[in-house]
């Protein structure tokens, strides 16, 4: 309910709640989400984990935040995926299976509800691995071997299910099992990682839409932030960057938002 007595500002209205955000808060987290975007899509990723933290610690609802970050995890992810597949690292045999068995999980996982401080906690850890991964990442390059599909889908259906649930690609975790195992390069992975974001996002948002029938009208005020920082760091890392400095930033701001969301009640 409006609150007469606050200044003017910007609402947005999902699941019959009305929250508002100030004109000058809304620049700041659309500066955020630039940022966000920018380091995120040099990696290969679209940033939701990264867009989670930024409106999490604004303190919006889930209901508001999970719709939200997988909007712009879709306009991120397509320009990361364009631009990676522009520069040649995109490998079809190797995405496929993974997509298959995650795109009908990230649905179940989008349309699926969860209690805010579940939510918090289970998005705190995601953050928290992010940042690990992040940290321990390695740029040493080996001779690729893809994953059998009886691997590649049941992983891919554990992946899709947790992109589903908590707003997120799931690339956070693909890319880092991609180089663990050998079953990519360094950018191939970033590449494949960027698609099957791109899938599981589009599936996340369609179950979250079909359960709530509310569309996240923030994501659209800060679709703007996103594109350019997504357009930007996709370019310069699909071209230009060592990816070792972004890395290692990343997970110093996972780490501290990872943190605070578990610590929160």
């Amino acid at each position: 309910m409006q609150n007469a007595a606050l200044p003017a500002g910007v609402y947005v209205h999902l699941d019959l709640q009305q929250f508002k955000v100030m004109p000058e808060s809304l620049t700041l987290i659309a500066c955020a989400i630039f940022v966000v975007a920018l380091l995120y899509s040099s990696v290969g990723h679209a940033g939701a984990s990264g867009y989670i933290a930024v409106l999490s610690l604004a303190g919006l609802a889930p209901a508001v935040i999970k719709p939200t970050a997988l909007v712009l995890n879709i306009l991120v992810a397509s320009i990361a995926a364009w631009q990676f597949r522009r520069a040649g690292h995109f490998s079809w045999p190797l995405f496929w299976p993974f997509a298959v068995g995650a795109i009908p999980m990230a649905m179940v996982g989008g349309a699926t509800a969860v209690p805010p401080g579940v939510f918090r906690a289970l998005i705190g850890a995601v953050l928290l691995f992010s940042a690990v991964r992040m940290a321990m990442a390695r740029q040493v390059e080996h001779v690729p071997e893809a994953p059998r599909r009886a691997v590649a889908l049941p992983v891919g259906a554990v992946l899709g299910l947790l992109a589903g649930l908590t707003g997120t690609g799931g690339g956070i975790f693909l890319s880092p099992l991609l180089l663990c195992m050998r079953w990519a390069l360094t950018k191939e992975a970033a590449a494949v990682s960027a698609f099957f974001i791109l899938a599981n996002s589009v599936a996340g948002l369609l179950g979250n839409l079909a359960a709530t029938q509310r569309f996240p009208t923030l994501a659209l005020l800060l679709a703007g932030a996103a594109v350019l920082g997504g357009a930007v760091g996709s370019y310069l890392g699909s071209w230009r960057f060592d990816h070792r400095a972004i890395k290692r930033l990343l997970a110093i701001v996972l780490l501290t938002a990872g943190t605070k969301l578990i610590l929160t009640r």
